[in-house]
């Protein structure tokens, strides 16, 4: 039990050449094993989190391993997408959630170095959530749901969180930018 939160972590990370794999199989099939597979593993994501915050399990391999299997999920669907859908709404919003991705990850860990912590914002949980959503929507298209609107539901949705994430990826370094430059709290 103790290790739990950290089972799902792996597993998230062990679903994604998974994912991949079905993404880009034929058959409507593929697309519903794709949409569930990351359905799971973004259900890992909160799940992970709430049990070890929750039963105290919490862990410094959980803290290192949950932020690099969040990125290496979202990661691999937009670029699945991306390069299956060439599309300019879904890559242009795919590089504003990825850049803020990589940015605030850094931006965490040189904090961290300095003994400031940088907890995850509620608005930032909604982008989480809506990300995920869009990307799940995305993932299934107008050809898995078989419903012609899929897909630009899903875009908007993407749209949605892009602009979330300059908005989280602003506030974060707003306010924390005082500590720049700081070498040592």
């Amino acid at each position: 039990m103790k290790n739990l939160p950290n089972c799902l972590t792996f597993l998230r990370i062990l679903i994604v050449p998974i994912l991949i794999s079905s993404f880009f199989l034929e058959g409507v099939l593929s697309n519903w094993i794709a949409a569930s597979l990351f359905v799971i593993a973004s259900a890992t994501d909160f799940f992970d989190g709430y049990l070890a915050r929750t039963l105290g399990l919490e862990s410094n391999l959980g803290k290192v391993l949950d932020p690099i299997a969040d990125k290496l999920l979202v990661a691999t669907a937009i670029v699945m997408l991306a390069h299956s859908r060439a599309d300019i709404i879904i890559t242009i919003s795919g590089i504003v959630i990825l850049f803020r991705e990589i940015f605030v990850s850094g931006w965490r860990e040189y904090l961290a170095g300095i003994n400031v912590r940088l907890p995850v914002s509620n608005l930032a949980k909604w982008k989480t959530a809506i990300q995920m959503t869009a990307l799940t929507v995305l993932i299934l298209g107008n050809k898995g749901a078989g419903f012609e609107y899929t897909d630009s539901i899903g875009k908007i949705l993407l749209v949605l969180a892009a602009i979330l994430t300059i908005i989280t990826g602003y506030s974060y370094l707003k306010s924390t930018a005082k500590h720049l430059g700081d070498s040592s709290k």
